[in-house]
């Protein structure tokens, strides 16, 4: 032990010095630094405060808020409790008190240490061979060595199902409201229109079951309504079973038939309850507009998208995801009437599991079509998928009712460095609504490959081809209604989707196309997407060619219509960072068969405070009678959900259109307004923290009462949900500003936050002699239990959350003498003035 000797004038430099060293964990590690609690006393002081917990950079026993790591991977963040015990040299250090249980769920083989000690109680990190820890207070990481051998091998990506959370209970709706108001102008004769379209998503939350609703609403010029429910149906998790119970109307699964829409129930595999290494496939849409267009999106024939766009080429990333497949059918109405149509292929990926791992789908109930005419018959359907050795998959299924019957059987392979493929089969016999039957085959070819070397991606390449005898279930079952026409039964399709980066600063090239023909038709449906994009000294630029043909055949209702349009786009934005932040200036050129070129200049940007506020501005010109256009469209993004707004003209017509989205979520705590929900949420409760925004989601904060919800969650990982401190208020501050949530799918998660509101204090504190209190001496507010406050060097002490007046009582011993009340009377007019500097005594 080596005993600091210092001069007293040097007393609080050497004090300041050594602190320091201990707070950075750079003390000397050749010896113990010993703090002289007798440097500490001046004048008639007579005790002082007790510091060997902060020799050797240690720290007072306690509960810590910490990142638990093992083998250099973060496990878990949460409160862990530190206890003083003797090391090998008889030295005091903190040990943390980790449970059995709690070790277990970190992928730590448990049951081949049974010395570890009971399930609940602090496992002994001893009993582990060459198990060590490191608690790193400055950065509040524990750092755990674990011995591979003592840890169960886990692919990456994984979350212990232990720490899977069902949520809170809740009730929730989201809803989306959009409409337009056009007058005709120009005196061509149109005619004024008015429509509005709503969707309604409506839930409820109890434990692990997720009841949910899909509803939306029309109403065209003509004053004419309609309803149309998309679905309702009741889900839960089956943990063990790594799957999906629903009950009421979904959709099968694609990888094996076409999806059918049904309602019934069905018990399938949840590929996100697997590491990250296998997931699902989503389309985007892209489109070109020559106008200020309305983008309107079908799947399986309902609306299930509806939004407004600015002239030039479009990109929708944010549909509302319906639980099923099926392609989408897109619809660009132009603002002079014109239509354009396009398919975008929901496809899937070559089918592909890991070795040993199944995947699999129970189905069962009565068809459902969007046509209320057709039948509901009942069918079954199974399928399953199945990885073996050598990088091979086995799958196939059996569809049946008492109209049709199907058998699949494929093959898939992970060939390595050229890419995966599978094939299938599907031998089905129908009977069909005219009494006849029919029998055939379909054969389907799929492959995916990413070349690293080149910069090519394949995400899909498929071919199908069907024998002419060949009916899907969903085409037979629907030919038992009043509106159904077989002309448009698929022989052929092909569906492509890759991308091309050409390396250096050349930019990058991507194509996407379906293409099919038909039984009893001369007439193929193709939609072809190929765009450049590049960027130069932040001036990015994009070159986009989009044909469509026949995109309405044997897609929805009983349009058969022989359209063909084809579009060039010419895009370049560029900053104009140096005369107006967050803001770019942009031209485009848009190059339509039919209708001419159209070019359009604008100004778009962001504003207010976490970018809440995006708005877009046009003008331009087209040929071939189009004349001048132009728009001005603005996004608001708030607490209490989203605003849109949008005014365009052209020479014909001129239209307003507008949009509120955004949610209502009931709970224990009250209701909560806030931004449209996802399928998976958190709810933000830090009560009386308000106008707290939330790091990654833009435009959101707590509400009034210190809530709100973060949609942008991940089901089955961990999301760390993290509050912005700088937008703390003055009279506010936080315990933690982050928490780390691991939701099931659907769940509503409570992540809770302590606020600590009220004033901010320096405060020095004098006792009755004159003397400062002594450094170390640990001060507690009355009313703030379990919260104390070191005083600093000269009687200084941070205080947070205070009321104007109250009571403190301040220790740095056990005697009576080593103790004083500090009864304090702060100036309520500086509440919200920051860092109140106070003069207290402490008697």
């Amino acid at each position: 032990m080596r005993k600091v000797k210092q001069r007293p004038s040097l007393r609080l430099t050497r004090i300041a010095w050594f602190i320091a060293l201990a707070l950075s964990g750079t003390a000397p590690v050749y010896a113990r630094d010993y703090f002289n609690p007798e440097l500490l006393e001046t004048g008639t002081q007579t005790a002082g405060a007790d510091l060997s917990a902060f020799e050797e950079g240690s720290q007072a026993p306690g509960t810590y808020q910490v990142d638990v790591v093992i083998n250099d991977q973060q496990v878990d963040s949460r409160n862990v409790e530190f206890k003083s015990v003797k090391n090998a040299a008889g030295e005091d250090v903190l040990e943390p008190c980790l449970s059995v249980a709690l070790l277990q769920s970190y992928g730590v083989k448990t049951e081949l240490f049974p010395e570890l000690g009971a399930e609940d109680a602090c496992a002994n990190l001893s009993a582990i061979p060459d198990a060590s820890y490191d608690f790193r207070f400055n950065s509040q990481i524990l750092a755990l060595s674990i011995p591979q051998a003592a840890m169960s091998p886990q692919a990456r990506g994984y979350v212990d199902p232990a720490l899977w959370d069902n949520g809170i209970n809740a009730l929730m709706m989201n809803y989306s409201i959009s409409g337009s108001s056009t007058h005709a102008r120009g005196g061509n004769g149109g005619s004024d229109t008015n429509s509005q379209y709503a969707n309604l998503r409506p839930g409820i939350n109890v434990g692990p079951w997720r009841l949910r609703n899909y509803t939306t609403w029309n109403r065209d010029s003509n004053g004419q309504d309609k309803w149309d429910t998309v679905y309702t149906y009741a889900q839960r998790n089956i943990v063990p079973l790594k799957s999906q119970l629903t009950l009421g109307d979904s959709s099968s699964p694609s990888d094996v038939f076409d999806s059918v829409p049904f309602r019934g129930g069905q018990l399938a595999s949840d590929d996100d309850m697997l590491p990250d290494s296998l997931k699902g496939y989503a389309p985007v849409v892209r489109g070109i507009a020559r106008t200020n267009a309305q983008v309107v999106i079908r799947q399986n024939g309902y609306v299930i998208y509806q939004s407004y766009v600015a002239p030039g080429a479009f990109e929708i990333t944010d549909m509302y995801p319906t639980g099923g497949a099926g392609d989408l059918n897109v619809t660009v109405k132009e603002a002079d009437g014109s239509e354009q149509k396009f398919t975008v292929a929901f496809a899937s990926l070559p089918v592909l599991q890991r070795e040993g791992h199944l995947k699999y789908s129970l189905t069962g109930g009565q068809y459902r079509s969007y046509d209320r005419t057709v039948e509901k018959t009942q069918f079954a359907q199974v399928t399953g998928i199945y990885g073996i050795s050598h990088g091979v998959t086995l799958y196939g299924g059996v569809q049946a009712s008492s109209r049709y019957h199907s058998l699949a059987l494929g093959l898939g392979k992970n060939m390595g460095q050229v890419g995966a493929f599978s094939v299938d089969v599907t031998q089905a016999s129908a009977e069909l609504a005219d009494d006849t039957s029919s029998t055939g085959q379909s054969w389907r070819i799929r492959y995916s490959k990413n070349f690293a070397e080149t910069g090519t991606n394949f995400s899909i390449a498929g071919y199908r081809y069907s024998t002419r005898g060949y009916y899907s279930m969903q085409e037979v079952l629907d030919g038992y209604g009043e509106n159904n026409i077989m002309d448009n039964r698929r022989r052929n399709r092909a569906e492509l989707t890759m991308s091309q980066s050409l390396g250096g600063n050349l930019g990058a090239l991507s194509l996407s196309a379906v293409r099919e023909d038909y039984w009893n038709s001369d007439k193929s449906m193709e939609s072809w997407s190929a765009s450049y994009n590049n960027s130069w000294n932040g001036i990015s630029y994009g070159l986009t060619y989009t044909l469509s043909k026949n995109g309405s055949a044997g897609n929805y209702g009983n349009s058969t219509s022989y359209d063909k349009d084809q579009m060039v786009a010419l895009n370049v934005s560029f900053p104009l960072e140096r005369f107006l932040p967050k803001t770019w200036a942009s031209y485009s050129m848009n190059n339509n068969k039919n209708s001419g070129t159209t070019h359009s200049v604008g100004i778009s940007g962001m504003a207010l405070e976490n970018n809440a506020l995006s708005w877009n501005l046009q003008e331009g010109y087209g040929s071939n009678g189009t004349g001048n256009t132009g728009s001005l469209n603005g996004d608001y993004k708030g607490t209490y959900g989203e605003v849109t707004a949008g005014y365009g003209y052209d020479k014909s017509s001129k239209r307003l259109n507008y949009g509120l989205q955004g949610s209502i979520l009931a709970h224990a705590d009250g209701v909560t307004l806030s931004q449209p929900l996802s399928e998976t949420n958190v709810l933000i409760k830090a009560p009386g923290a308000k106008g707290v925004s939330i790091q990654n989601q833009t435009g959101a904060k707590t509400d009034f009462r210190g809530y709100t919800v973060v949609s942008n969650v991940s089901p089955y990982r961990k999301n760390d949900v993290t509050l912005d401190p700088s937008s703390l208020p003055d009279d506010v501050e936080l315990e933690l500003t982050s928490r780390t949530v691991v939701p099931t799918r659907g769940a509503v998660v409570r992540a809770e936050y302590v606020a600590s509101v009220g004033m901010r204090v320096l405060m020095t504190l004098t006792q009755a002699n004159g003397q400062p209190v002594p450094f170390g001496a640990l001060a507690n507010v009355e009313g703030h239990p379990g919260q104390g406050y070191i005083v600093g060097d000269a009687g200084q002490v941070y205080l947070t959350g205070l009321e104007p007046k109250g009571n403190m009582i301040v220790k740095w011993g056990e005697a009576t003498d080593q103790m004083c009340l500090v009864k304090y009377s702060l100036p309520s007019n500086e509440a919200n003035s920051g860092v109140i500097m106070s003069e207290q005594s402490c008697n």
